[in-house]
């Protein structure tokens, strides 16, 4: 198409489009601290020297000197002239590149529709934040306050109100000379073809507006004050807003942490903005989809760490296989993935109004690893003592750890499936180079495992007559808390020395936690960094006999990531220095559940007020 492509349009395309995802796309990037780097595309190197500004949203080798922006990016690597790298950018997004041609009366057209355009959505986000100020916004203020929302936080996230009026918006809008076609195509208004009726989308909500990660309006999000339905409206898909790619509070959440890690995806705005409201800002939402690949891509170039938040229920449980099944293409080294369980019954915005933000962080910090869940969901309602049954649990897990990529994870997933089945890893290995598994599990038409109720199981159900805390010492079983934090100074001795001074964080009750302590006042003075001479020390004893059979876990934790794990697990239980008789009320009721038991309401209602005074 003949003309010039107008430089406003440029410089507004490379503030929409994010250049982590565009180099990400066709390099390999690590987050390191605030940037991401890579090897350079563009020369041969062995380390890396290429790096990322998501900040400044730019590229620039140390070593070859390439550098530049989205858009000589795609130039240089995908060999494109500077229009086909626009179209590209641009098609992104799905919009039309405008051109400038005085005397082409379709470009004249498409200009003004663009000017028409530019505003309009921060127009309304302006506009929905006047009305929930003015009178008209009382009962969506009441709203607002019940559910116990700040007055700084309803400003951090633009909060709005729609009013309950057919044309109110619409009559705002087009006062300051915006026409109704454009006001449809951006999703503002609904056009009834029948009568040629159009009237305002949103009408008697709570608004949210949607940015994208540059902070600009990109759509809508609506919760009605009473019953009617839907309870949430969403804008529709338009030039600017796709819902399979945009997560509500990722620009919040950046704002509020440059330095972001970690990313808790829960289900709704008001999870989101309730979660803020204690303190706990990196939470986003999904807009009425499933997680996506294409979600998690997007994380995934921003932090290294997901957790995947859902009620305990049987939905819950069928989402989070399906969240399972996207994350694993994306686990490639470096990245880690969990999975958090909510009592059934609570959301996000309940639970930590009821508990407290500590309560919650907890929660997360205690949240399944993908390796767990993964072997926890296979071995849910399977008897692991019958062969058959254990030939159905490996080939489901096989079939999973076939999805993850090459890596370190992987081998390490192969060795703890051959730790639990008794299995020669190297089979495994060879059963995944065939598809010999993948191609099995097909033809005998078998399907997942039916979704658990209630809270998780141990990764196989313990024999008819062991205990629960005898079944998590075994070799295969679920490791216990505080056994996970052993394990990790078992592997990394050299751990100990970003621990408290004092260990009373470790609980004397545990027989774990008492260990615990002698490795860590044996590791100071002693000075070890030897897994091997910690483990000579303890040769012949009981506790050496644990240790040993710790030491034969490799932790799933990749090692980057094992300080600031084991960080967790101490804060964790530092605010957990529970009296005896309230921790053991605690451990008899979960061993119950370990065993297969179900308690009753009662029961289950006293549990979850023992870990809410925790």
């Amino acid at each position: 198409m003949a003309g010039q492509i107008p430089q406003r349009f440029i410089d507004d395309l490379l503030a929409r489009v994010d250049v982590v995802e565009v180099v990400g796309e066709r390099v390999k990037l690590k987050k390191t601290g605030r940037n991401f780097s890579g090897l350079c595309p563009f020369h041969q190197e062995k380390s890396p020297s290429f790096t990322v500004s998501a900040d400044k949203q730019f590229y620039h080798c140390f070593g070859c000197g390439a550098h530049g922006n989205a858009l000589r990016f795609l130039m240089e690597y995908d060999k494109l002239r500077f229009p086909e790298a626009v179209e590209q950018l641009a098609g992104r997004l799905g919009i039309e590149v405008p051109r400038e041609g005085a005397d082409d009366p379709r470009a004249q057209a498409r200009e003004r529709k663009r000017k028409e355009g530019v505003n309009l959505l921060e127009l309304s986000a302006s506009f929905f934040r006047e009305r929930l100020r003015m009178s008209e916004g009382q009962a969506a203020r009441e709203y607002l306050e019940r559910r116990g929302l700040a007055p700084e936080v309803i400003e951090t996230f633009g909060v709005g109100y729609a009013p309950n009026a057919w044309e109110s918006l619409k009559r705002h809008l087009g006062e300051r000379g915006i026409g109704e076609p454009v006001q449809v195509e951006y999703g503002l208004l609904v056009h009834r073809e029948e009568s040629g009726r159009t009237y305002d989308r949103f009408r008697d909500r709570v608004m949210f507006p949607i940015r994208d990660i540059k902070g600009r309006t990109i759509g809508f999000g609506g919760r009605v004050l009473g019953d009617a339905k839907p309870k949430y409206l969403n804008s529709p898909e338009t030039p600017v807003f796709h819902k399979g790619r945009e997560l509500y509070g990722l620009y919040e959440a950046r704002q509020a942490d440059h330095r972001l890690e970690r990313v808790v995806i829960v289900e709704g705005y008001m999870d989101v903005v309730a979660l803020a409201q204690f303190g706990i800002r990196n939470a986003v939402a999904t807009l009425g989809t499933s997680t996506s690949e294409e979600h998690l891509g997007r994380l995934f170039r921003l932090v290294n760490e997901v957790v995947f938040c859902f009620d305990g229920d049987r939905a819950g449980r069928q989402a989070a296989t399906r969240a399972l099944e996207t994350v694993l293409p994306l686990m490639i080294d470096g990245r880690q993935a969990r999975f958090l369980f909510l009592p059934e019954g609570e959301d996000p915005d309940t639970l930590v109004r009821r508990e407290g933000s500590e309560a919650f962080q907890d929660r997360i910090t205690c949240a399944s690893p993908l390796s767990e869940f993964l072997f926890d969901q296979a071995a849910a309602g399977r008897d692991l003592a019958r062969i058959e049954e254990r030939e159905r649990y490996a080939s489901q897990v096989l079939k999973a750890i076939g999805r993850l990529p090459e890596g370190v994870l992987r081998s390490l997933m192969l060795s703890e499936l051959s730790r639990r089945t008794g299995v020669e890893a190297a089979n495994f290995s060879a059963l995944l180079a065939r598809g010999d598994a993948a191609a099995g599990r097909e033809a005998r038409g078998a399907q997942a495992s039916p979704a658990m109720e209630g809270d998780p199981m141990p990764e196989s159900p313990p024999p008819r007559g062991e205990s629960g805390a005898a079944f998590a010492r075994r070799p295969g079983g679920a490791l216990s808390l505080m056994a996970r934090v052993l394990q990790l100074l078992v592997h990394e001795p050299a751990l100990v020395e970003g621990l408290p001074g004092e260990d009373d964080w470790c609980p004397v009750e545990d027989s774990d936690g008492a260990l615990c302590r002698e490795v860590i006042r044996l590791v100071r003075a002693g000075g070890y960094r030897s897994p091997q001479v910690l483990l000579a020390h303890f040769h012949g004893t009981p506790e050496g006999e644990r240790l040993a059979t710790l030491a034969r876990r490799e932790p799933l934790i990749s090692k980057p990531f094992r300080a600031k794990e084991l960080e967790n697990w101490v804060q964790y239980f530092q605010r957990h220095k529970l009296k005896p008789t309230r921790q053991q009320e605690i451990d008899a009721l979960l061993e119950r559940q370990r065993q297969g038991e179900s308690l009753t309401d009662e029961e289950r209602q006293r549990l979850m007020q023992l870990l809410a005074q925790a």
